[in-house]
């Protein structure tokens, strides 16, 4: 192997101030989300900011901050996003940012159509390895397509970034500038376990068998899934992302992915969002295979696994089974993410179990977020026709092939006793459910 893509590395490498000079006004900048957010470039892109005008900044959720948002930005920045984190979510609701609402396995089709050319893709990656590719490690997600789409790469190339496996290098003659900074990743802040997610948790691992394969999503739910199937054998993972949960399922040897039927013993997933300890250990471990979110969400490759069981999480869901998980009324929280493509997928898989699993009460036990309907504004992700199995803390409702009332009925059941009776009386103004009436004597 020659050894020429050494001098052309040599001759990419800039400071990020310099690289960041080829933004210009009017520009589209693709950011690469999550652990993987490429600090040092957003900190050179800000210092540009000043000297540009209207440059849209795309991204999904970020684990760093935001700067770009911030008021006295505007005019020179405006952020887009494809799924909504904390750090933006005020920008957003207070109209100085964007929100595009799109299924997660159809973001990178924009890209390639070119509905949304990027100009400028700013990575982090790995160093290169001795045949001059650099590793995408923890988040191949979204960001490979956009950097084989935009006209200008800027990779931050950081030796703290793991080199993982899958689809997930670049070489080094893809890239166009090179900013060497070596830093901590982004980690996840770990969510809370309350007793609440255990008890919801509880009743979500009474449905997973062994030989599983599993997709969860992100928060306190699905954290708190994964401690109760240590006696399972055989699972496995399918998913966009995965958390610092599955290392102790692995190391007890309960994940193993041996009886799965699609891409068996891989965990396959589109970028990982912990801790360093996550990052330790997915560095150069071949059981992760990384590949992009167009590939881990579609939903013909999901379903493609026997048993798939997809665990998703929402904000409210109505007595016909309508799920608003992006939205809280016309306020916008989060984004469509990969829920609705895993339901499907599930709902298409054999064997393959679709559940939604929510708290049954908000905001200190003081609102039901199983409500007669949504709040005005709110967002339907998951229609009430691809709904399965809802779990609460009292329960699970499987709605899959049943009328209205009668998933009315399911719903009220594992909704907090204290709202039981407001949901009733609504049934029977609507005329959905009519209690048994005292038969009348002759």
């Amino acid at each position: 192997m020659s050894m020429s893509w050494e001098i052309d590395y040599a001759t990419k490498v800039q400071t990020a101030d310099d690289a960041l000079r080829c933004v210009e006004s009017g520009m589209r900048v693709y950011i690469q989300p999550g652990c993987a957010e490429p600090e040092t470039l957003v900190e050179a892109l800000m210092r540009r900011g000043p000297f540009v005008r209207d440059v849209e900044i795309v991204h999904m959720m970020t684990m760093g901050c935001a700067p770009y948002v911030s008021a006295e930005m505007a005019g020179h920045f405006r952020h887009n996003a494809m799924f909504i984190g904390a750090n933006v979510r005020e920008a957003i609701n207070e109209g100085r940012a964007d929100y595009t609402p799109i299924y997660l396995s159809e973001i990178e089709g924009l890209f390639e159509s070119g509905a949304m050319p990027i100009d400028v893709a700013l990575i982090e990656v790995s160093p290169p390895d001795s045949h001059g590719f650099c590793s995408f490690g923890v988040g191949v997600d979204t960001t490979l397509t956009a950097a084989k789409c935009a006209r200008f790469v800027i990779a931050q190339v950081n030796g703290q970034m793991p080199r993982t496996y899958g689809d997930s290098f670049i070489h080094v003659s893809d890239i166009d500038k090179v900013v060497e900074s070596t830093r901590p990743l982004c980690a996840l802040k770990p969510s809370q376990t309350t007793d609440m997610h255990r008890a919801i948790a509880r009743n979500v691992a009474g449905l997973i068998e062994d030989g599983s394969v599993l997709q969860t999503g992100i928060g306190g739910i699905p954290d708190a899934v994964l401690p109760f199937l240590m006696d399972r054998k055989d699972l496995a993972v399918h998913s966009e992302l995965v958390s610092d949960g599955v290392i102790p399922l692995i190391e007890a040897g309960v994940l193993t992915g041996a009886r799965k039927n699609f891409k068996p013993r891989k965990i396959i997933l589109g970028f990982a969002l912990g801790s360093k300890k996550l990052f330790d250990f997915v560095d150069n471990n071949p059981i992760f295979e990384f590949h992009p979110t167009a590939y881990t969400n579609d939903p013909l490759f999901v379903a493609r696994n026997d048993n798939m069981v997809a665990i998703n999480s929402a904000l409210q869901i109505d007595l016909t089974g309508q799920v608003c998980s992006d939205s809280i009324g016309n306020h916008f929280y989060s984004g469509i993410g990969g829920q609705v493509d895993f339901l499907r997928g599930a709902s298409r898989s054999k064997g393959g179990k679709p559940i939604i699993a929510i708290s049954s009460t908000a905001k200190n036990g003081t609102i039901s977020r199983i409500v007669p309907m949504l709040s005005p504004g709110a967002g339907v992700v998951t229609s009430r026709g691809l709904i399965r199995y809802v779990v609460t803390e009292y329960g699970v409702a499987y709605l899959h092939g049943k009328t209205i009332r009668q998933r009315a009925l399911s719903l009220i059941e594992i909704a907090h006793p204290k709202f039981r009776e407001e949901l009733y009386e609504y049934c029977e103004k609507t005329k959905w459910l009519h209690r048994p009436q005292a038969a009348v004597k002759p």
